[in-house]
């Protein structure tokens, strides 16, 4: 009988075309945090976790449009009102 050993590849080696999803289950949270720590905090890849599945997206360019003009827009009303911010 033949053992079966998992094969194991950084998450940030994954090639996933923009608007697929992948679901990944049994993952403890060592694991997520391990792999959010991989892949840095300026990822273009959106990481969920929940009840041991991790989840991996990889958003639509227009969605991202979006998002940046939402961000700039909190920007602009940040700056009218005087409060300061950091970016991340």
């Amino acid at each position: 009988m033949n053992a079966v050993s998992p094969v194991v590849k950084p998450v940030s080696q994954m090639r996933l075309a923009p608007g697929s999803t992948v679901s990944i289950q049994n993952v403890s949270w060592k694991e997520f945090e391990s792999i959010l720590q991989e892949l840095g905090e300026k990822r273009s890849r959106r990481v969920a976790y929940s009840k041991s599945t991790l989840e991996i997206m990889v958003p639509l360019p227009e969605h991202e449009k979006s998002k940046d003009l939402i961000s700039d827009i909190v920007k602009i009303l940040l700056k009218i009102a005087g409060k300061s911010y950091e970016p991340f």
